[in-house]
């Protein structure tokens, strides 16, 4: 049945060359969600772009084809989220979402065995991501600056008087007659792109003379299945979620159980170097019994499953250049996954996201108006937050001998063997342990893992000067299958 465009329209809301009367969010993933929470500060009015139609409960959608997936908050993430939001941590914990002790309540097997349990003040929420998105919506809408428009298609960027800036963006809505789209211009001060891995960005700036980004992508040809269960009634263990950790070259098979709303298991089984989980029931509980630890298996083999298994496998870590671009319009941004989109195993790209929107707003505040040079100081911003992830996650996949787009260097070589002994001395050296949790939540900089204090404790573990007790080595034995540690060297 072939569509018809009904006339283009305008939708304008009096730009002017200094004003900040509107913005145009492209996109309503969490990270254009959280750029619309920011932009509500410092514009009259905010507009968000969204294809699909948001569901009214904590449902999958299309958008977002991880949700159904293990989705990490790290400790930064759900500072930020509560800061932008205050009162979202209490209504998620009111739907069910449990709130972890970081060093207690996770049992993690890391490359060179069991992370040392501990008590801290490090918390993260677990929870599915439909629930968290959700919420987020519920306390975007309540704000009257904020305009959401769903069923709405981008179509392209719409060029400016000015060569140094754009227009807006022109969408095309769907209405409920799938015979009837109607076009309509966005006029805006200010567009941003949170459109995420798929983002045609590079295309919209090319078609209007701009220059399109440079890409750098490394692949480890990661991929994942995932599955609910109900947790069993007489199940009992000391810790509630659990992290199988893979450990390549040789052993690329992973997983993590999380404890989520509902008294449930999200399981999410992952395979590197192409060794991708199966999606079939059998072959399932196959791949969970394969891990270096049976933990998973062991939990889930009775459980009743809650819902199908569900794969993914676009996995690889996207950067866009824009903070190189020579030629770029001033009034246009990208943020979020459009611009660094990272193998989602590691869990960073909802706090990166909210870090993100955080750098915007920084930006905001220190340039009134809207200056020549604010779309070029943003995205300097933006890199310098993306930098320390994006280096942490592609070394680790450089650990994958089937990993694409680059090859280790003399550096990242190095940092394998120094990692290696900082997780040797986590498995039972509780400070060295909370300062590696507080590296991967984003509370610290990973130059926190040079500091005198652990490079000697690393170099005593280099020399063997510094040995695990014998407590903690049986301890060890018990716990995981074996590993030959020397294979990461």
């Amino acid at each position: 049945m072939n569509r018809r465009a009904d006339k283009s329209s305008e939708i304008t809301f009096s730009t002017s060359t200094t004003g900040r009367r509107h913005a145009v969010v492209l996109g309503g993933s969490l990270a254009g969600l959280l750029a619309a929470r920011v932009l509500s500060d410092h514009f009259d009015r905010v507009t968000v772009v969204e294809r699909d139609s948001f569901p009214a409960t904590a449902s999958p959608r299309r958008g977002v084809p991880q949700a159904n997936h293990v989705h990490a908050l790290l400790p930064r993430g759900r500072l930020i989220l509560e800061q932008l939001f205050p009162g979202l941590q209490p209504e998620m914990m009111a739907a069910g979402a449990p709130l972890l002790v970081m060093g207690k309540d996770l049992a993690w097997l890391t490359p060179q065995g069991w992370g040392v349990r501990f008590k801290s003040d490090l918390e993260v929420l677990t929870f599915t991501r439909p629930l968290l998105d959700l919420h987020v919506r519920r306390h975007l809408i309540a704000d009257a600056r904020v305009r959401v428009m769903e069923n709405t298609e981008i179509v392209r960027l719409l060029a400016g008087k000015q060569p140094e800036r754009i227009a807006g963006a022109l969408v095309r809505v769907h209405g409920e007659n799938s015979d009837k789209v109607v076009e309509l211009q966005l006029t805006a001060d200010l567009v941003v792109d949170a459109t995420g891995r798929a983002s045609r960005a590079p295309r919209w700036l090319e078609e209007l003379g701009y220059t399109a980004p440079k890409e750098t992508i490394i692949n480890a040809h990661l991929g994942y299945a995932s599955r609910l269960y109900r947790i069993p009634d007489d199940f009992s263990a000391d810790w509630k979620c659990a992290f199988v950790q893979a450990a390549p070259p040789k052993r690329k098979r992973g997983g993590i159980l999380f404890t989520v709303e509902g008294d449930r298991w999200l399981v999410t089984l992952i395979g590197g170097g192409r060794d991708y989980p199966p999606t079939d029931d059998a072959a399932f509980l196959e791949f969970a019994r394969s891990l270096r630890s049976p933990i998973i298996y062991d939990a889930i083999r009775r459980a009743e499953p809650l819902s199908p298994i569900r794969g993914y496998r676009g996995t690889e870590n996207r950067l866009r250049h824009f903070e190189e671009a020579i030629h770029q319009p001033e009034n246009f941004i990208a943020l979020g996954d459009s611009v660094c989109a990272f193998n989602p195993v590691y869990g960073q790209g909802m706090t990166i996201a909210a870090m993100g929107a955080m750098a915007l707003d920084e930006c905001l505040h220190k340039q009134k108006g809207a200056p020549e040079t604010f779309a070029r100081q943003f995205h300097e911003r933006l890199a310098k937050v993306n930098a320390a992830p994006w280096m942490l996650a592609t070394s680790e996949d450089y650990r994958y001998r089937e990993t694409e787009g680059g090859s280790p260097t003399l550096a990242t070589r190095f940092m394998h063997r120094y990692m290696n002994h900082v997780l040797r001395l986590s498995t039972f050296d509780a400070s060295v342990r909370r300062v590696l949790l507080e590296v991967f939540s984003m509370l610290i900089e990973p130059s926190a893992l040079f500091r005198p204090r652990i490079a000697v404790r690393v170099l005593g573990n280099t020399l063997g000067f510094v040995r695990p007790p014998k407590s903690a080595a049986r301890r060890a034995s018990s716990n995981t299958l074996a590993y030959d540690a020397a294979s990461n060297d």
